[in-house]
């Protein structure tokens, strides 16, 4: 059994069962990584690949605990070089991280910019997505970090950690029924109007959506994006009420625009950032944490690290009072 046979059948799972995606990502031949496959199963005795054919169908019940257990393994190589890096190059590396476009945009620029002036060697990479997206990037090992809110569900797998809370506004022009209400607003009458907002509907309903449900109310959403700053365009074009992040508004950039705090409505949403299980923190991976979350010190992180599971990760951090944005 080797690393490679390993890194191979993990890479054929990552890519959808297509070899030939796989090669190219790899930078290596079909024939090569089905060859080698084959002689990994034939030395198990299993198959961990179903075939229809030359073609791989599906991945069997041993197959899936064998590639979990080959990204554990895979996990743990990378941290033995992150050891290494850390005693011999302990300023210089790379961090990925995934996010989605509003803390990309608006939560981040400040915390990255210090980032890179205290590590100007270290590379710093952004991802951007939906929730779907920034759990599977981390989940195979593409993001270093997850910072998300939405779906939480979607990250079982990794180390949640709470940063802040965050409010919605509603937005609207200035010529709209509902600016004139302001702290009036009422969820019935929001409803009355079509909505434009951010991507939901996941495998789990999103906060904007339980809001509704709470006064058995269907929202009309005619228009969804990753993006703030899209959901405003289209907002002025009159599509629709804007519900949107409150950090997203900019009072300068945004001053045709009546925004409306919306917290009493839907609430306070909490953003957190994950990361794998297993995971050696660099040294500037901790500063990083730290830089986006003050409260989340080397050694409350290392604290959470060494929990046992999700719920005690959570009484963790019951008694500590996060900032709101």
């Amino acid at each position: 059994m080797k690393l490679q046979q390993l890194r191979y059948i993990v890479e054929v799972n990552n890519n959808n069962l297509n070899v030939s995606a796989t090669a190219e990502s790899l930078f290596t031949s079909q024939p090569g990584i089905s060859k080698q496959v084959r002689m990994l199963e034939d030395e198990l005795g299993i198959q961990i690949f179903g075939r229809s054919g030359k073609h791989l169908t599906h991945v069997t019940k041993a197959g899936l605990e064998i590639i979990n257990i080959a990204n554990d393994i895979l996990s743990k190589v990378e941290s033995i070089k992150s050891v290494a890096f850390e005693h011999t190059k302990p300023d210089e590396g790379a961090l990925n991280i995934a996010t989605t476009h509003t803390q990309a945009r608006y939560a981040l620029p400040n915390i990255i910019g210090k980032f890179i002036k205290r590590y100007p060697k270290v590379s710093l990479h952004m991802h951007q997505g939906t929730p779907s997206q920034i759990s599977e990037m981390a989940v195979k090992g593409e993001a270093d970090f997850a910072i998300a809110t939405e779906s939480m569900h979607l990250y079982s797998d990794l180390i949640m950690l709470p940063c802040y809370h965050w409010g919605r506004s509603v937005v609207v022009n200035a010529d709209h029924p509902l600016a004139k209400l302001k702290g009036k607003m009422t969820i019935e009458d929001v409803a009355q109007y079509p909505l434009v907002t951010y991507v939901f509907g996941f495998q789990r309903k999103s906060e904007l959506e339980i809001a509704f449900n709470k006064a058995n109310l269907v929202p009309n959403v005619v228009f969804t994006a990753t993006s703030a700053d899209v959901l405003k365009t289209y907002v002025r074009l009159g599509l629709g009420v804007g519900v949107i992040a409150t950090m997203a508004i900019n009072e300068e950039l945004d001053k045709d625009l009546v925004a409306i705090d919306a917290t009493h409505l839907f609430g306070l949403s909490t953003t957190k950032i994950g990361f794998r299980k297993g995971t050696f923190l660099r040294t500037y991976m901790y500063d990083f944490i730290e830089e986006f979350a003050p409260h989340l010190t080397k050694n409350l992180v290392s604290t959470a690290v060494s929990l046992k599971d999700a719920e005690q990760v959570d009484a963790l951090f019951k008694d500590i009072e996060l900032p709101i944005r």
